[in-house]
């Protein structure tokens, strides 16, 4: 029987699965003199307040090819989901790791899936092939289905503050007072490119979940799995919930925190959500 893998940098927000091989190749995020690391050491609520209070640049820093390599062990398949190629290179940082592989062990097969996205979207990925792995499905039926399958998930947000993208230079900081301002949070989507794209600025948190509902309707969202995750705000992350499930009443609706490269991104309030296209 074949030995296999799966593998996701750390913005999956994932240190372990259920019944399948997993590793996380962690993702760093630098601020100054600091480093946090977005492992399973990171002292994630203490990463969210540090940077409530720092006020210079900071940036995010995608896994070596060498991290790579050690999340890929020593499996005979290995399937690697990563962070949007359109805001890292984890994922070329990941198929350079893979052609390595291959090479050094011929016979061996690497996968490598750029999800086009972040967070609760490459747990939705992780999941399915997972399910294709319980299935013992060969190598490139895995391949076509799961490129199949990303084109019917998405993923859509709400921010309180943009403060860390402004940081990193991803949004300007004229764009990035506008959160936050009298209650403003940004609502977005990952786009088909894989970057994030604003789509509306809402009022308060009432309004900006009534919105969010919307969009997860327009988008499709019927019955299917929905992955919320929260930065410090599982109020609003539970109320969004309870909206989808009371108006769409067989999604499979699910919550869990941000690890570390979420949080920074999302900061506190923020939430991120996942969602299947049926």
């Amino acid at each position: 029987m074949r030995t296999v893998k799966i593998v996701a940098d750390s913005s999956a927000d994932l240190l372990a699965l259920e019944n399948i091989p997993f590793a996380s190749a962690p993702l760093k995020i630098v601020a100054g003199e600091r480093e946090f690391v977005d492992n399973a050491a990171l002292d994630v609520d203490g990463m969210v307040d540090w940077f409530d209070s720092y006020k210079g640049k900071s940036k995010t820093s995608c896994p070596s090819t060498g991290d790579w390599l050690a999340a890929f062990g020593d499996a005979e398949e290995v399937y690697c989901v990563t962070l949007t190629s359109g805001l890292s290179g984890s994922y070329n940082a990941a198929c350079a790791a893979a052609q390595l592989y291959e090479d050094a062990h011929p016979g061996r097969l690497v996968l490598v899936v750029d999800s086009l996205s972040a967070g609760p979207e490459l747990v939705l990925l992780i999941r399915k092939l997972g399910e294709y792995l319980e299935k013992d499905l060969p190598f490139e039926e895995i391949r076509r289905k799961i490129e199949t399958y990303k084109e019917s998930t998405g993923l859509i947000f709400m921010l309180e503050s943009l403060k860390n993208f402004a940081a990193n230079g991803r949004v300007s900081p004229a764009v990035a007072k506008i959160a936050g301002v009298l209650g403003i949070r940004v609502i977005g989507k990952a786009s088909d490119a894989g970057t994030l794209e604003p789509t509306n600025k809402c009022r308060g948190e009432e309004k900006s979940l009534a919105t969010l509902l919307n969009n997860l309707k327009a988008a499709g969202l019927k019955k299917g799995r929905v992955m919320i995750a929260h930065c410090r705000n599982e109020v609003a992350a539970q109320e969004i919930r309870r909206m989808i499930q009371e108006t769409l009443r067989h999604a499979e609706v699910k919550i869990h925190a941000c690890r570390g490269l979420c949080s920074y991104y999302a900061e506190k309030g923020g939430l991120l959500i996942g969602f299947e296209k049926f």
